[in-house]
């Protein structure tokens, strides 16, 4: 989720000679994708669930199932929190260790992403349906720009010395918490396990994480990666614990377009906050407030683009759209567009799901949205546009911070005086201005409101796996 664009080497050409010719130049999926790890991982262990049950794993572009995992429960959990404190305690290797190595076992993770890239993103594709291309040059890009600024901060978290009053010497250290229980969401399974692992680790704490069920397969393989780094799992944790359990972080984030703006920019940077990875991202910028003077254009280009957009197979290099992750999240979707329909909205085009196997379904655009409607309030999670128009700068900033969430928002227009009113003004925790999705490993990341608590990412994302403790020693005498 680092961008919504996809940057890939040398430029696809439309003249069929040329377009295999360059084609050549992009990667490859790995053929006849073997499954190897499927069991619980706990204390550099492959083991069964402790109660036998298993769950089947779906290829969501076939509805064919892929394999069967261990499901873990309570009595596994709980041998995983117990084998990561004792990696926790006191004098024990991973407490001992210098942080420096930390570093340098993240480090070495990042160059064992970066060896088996092809068959992480081959993995991610077939277990969630995202593109190959994307999952190559996006999600994995982003795991190994993760792993390694992480790495980099490891030597350099420490306290400082504080001239209190009195005799006395008085320093700040930043401890470890201990043991941390971290929960992956299924729409970026590979790169939200390096969002949570990488800080975690960097700041010297251990780990039990639950991959999401419907996308258990590339945290699973990361465990054997860890395990072929060594130290980073043999001494420090027990990695992952398979329940029915999924978890991730909500938005309905407002786009805002003033009639100054680039329109055609503008109409893609839409296009691609809404529709990059099916719409299942958590930022996906799906209130699109447009200013009453530009809106019918903006409304008739959008639709334009969205009936080009390509829809079909993950691993086929010209898709940009695979399918939803499951049926339970296709039916959601379909609902919700028939409650637009129901309600009142425009349907422009799009608005059902496709006459093949697998989950997919038209990208969809509807107009006359107005804020009262499900489609405009509700988290739809799915490749659904819906645009609405506005007159005044006051009027959208009052709509646009109606709602329960605050994730993130944007605001295209080439007024730099509306563009930084407009972004103080946003209730939101990141707002890109002229771009969107425009994330990276340096910033902070975290929601206002009901879209959460905390940070993740960037050196305020350390601040949440540390802990201050303040040491203060009498002295004879004190010397400024």
């Amino acid at each position: 989720m680092t961008s919504s664009k996809i940057e890939m080497p040398g430029e696809v050409k439309a003249d069929p000679a040329a377009l295999m010719a360059s084609l050549h130049l992009l990667p490859s999926p790995t053929l006849n994708l073997e499954i190897k790890y499927t069991k619980i991982f706990i204390n550099n262990e492959w083991q069964n669930s402790e109660s036998g049950r298993i769950f089947p794993v779906y290829n969501p572009a076939t509805g064919e199932q892929i394999c069967e995992i261990q499901e873990a429960d309570k009595v596994d959990t709980d041998k995983a929190v117990r084998a990561a404190r004792l990696a926790f305690s006191l004098g024990s290797v991973w407490r001992r260790m210098d942080a420096s190595e930390r570093g340098h076992l993240l480090d070495k993770l990042a160059d064992l992403v970066e060896r088996d890239r092809a068959i992480l993103a081959t993995m991610e594709s077939l277990n969630s349906g995202k593109p190959f291309l994307q999952a190559f040059y996006v999600d994995l890009q982003g795991v190994i720009k993760t792993l390694r600024y992480y790495a980099g901060w490891a030597d350099k978290i420490h306290g400082m010395t504080i001239p209190v009053d009195g005799d006395y010497f008085t320093f700040t250290r930043h401890e470890p918490i201990g043991v941390c229980g971290q929960i992956i969401p299924w729409n970026f399974p590979l790169l939200m396990f390096a969002w949570k692992i990488a800080p975690a680790l960097c700041c010297g704490n251990t780990v039990v994480i639950k991959p999401a069920e419907q996308t258990p397969l590339s945290a699973l393989y990361m465990g054997a990666l860890i395990k072929e780094v060594g130290k980073l799992i043999q001494e420090a944790a027990g990695r992952s614990n398979l329940k029915r359990v999924t978890l991730e972080l909500g938005g309905k984030s407002p786009n805002i377009v003033f009639a100054d703006a680039d329109l055609d920019y503008a109409v893609e940077q839409a296009h691609q906050g809404v529709f990059f990875n099916q719409g299942q991202c958590c930022t996906a910028g799906s209130r699109i407030y447009v200013e009453e003077s530009i809106y019918e254009e903006f409304v008739r280009r959008s639709v334009e683009r969205a009936k080009r957009r390509v829809v079909g197979s993950p691993f086929d290099p010209t898709t940009e759209q695979g399918p939803q992750i499951d049926k339970k999240q296709y039916n959601k979707i379909l609902e919700l567009i028939q409650s637009g329909i129901t309600e009142g909205a425009k349907l422009e085009c799009g608005g059902k799901g496709l006459g093949r196997k697998g989950f997919f379904i038209e990208p969809t655009v509807f107009s006359n949205v107005t804020d009262d409607m499900r489609i405009a309030k509700e988290e739809i999670f799915g490749p659904v546009q819906e645009i609405l128009r506005f007159k005044t700068m006051d009027e959208v900033i009052e709509r646009a911070n109606n709602s329960d969430f605050g994730l993130v928002a944007a605001v295209f227009t080439n007024d730099i005086n509306k563009a930084l009113t407009v972004s103080s003004a946003m209730q939101a925790g990141t707002v890109w201005i002229n771009c969107y999705n425009a994330l990276n490993a340096q910033s902070p990341f975290g929601g206002f409101k009901m879209s959460g608590n905390g940070r993740e990412m960037g050196e305020c994302g350390l601040r949440e796996y540390s802990e201050v403790k303040t040491v203060t020693i009498k002295i004879p005498q004190k010397n400024s």
